[in-house]
């Protein structure tokens, strides 16, 4: 996906002798600067959360991992309950 992000010269100059120092290109440092900052608030949201809210969005991560196609009868959900 493409996205334009506009920078004013200080930035963008500094961005250049970051990415000279780095041996990426503008692109690549960006690209990068993004993924830690988009993992970073994602640690500090995760860490913010209850033990109850963790436990529910582990529960909704596994439900989505579940194959939706397997049926379960109704004896064997009653079964499992006892």
């Amino acid at each position: 996906m493409r996205k334009l992000i506009d920078l004013d010269e200080i930035t963008l100059t500094k961005l250049k002798m970051i990415s000279v120092f780095e041996k990426l290109s503008v692109k690549a440092l960006m690209e990068n600067a993004v993924q830690s900052y988009v993992k970073n608030k994602e640690l500090e949201r995760f860490n913010k959360l209850t033990d109850d809210e963790k436990e529910d969005l582990g529960l909704l991560l596994l439900m989505q991992e579940a194959d939706r196609t397997d049926k379960v009868s109704e004896e064997e959900i009653f079964n499992a309950l006892k």
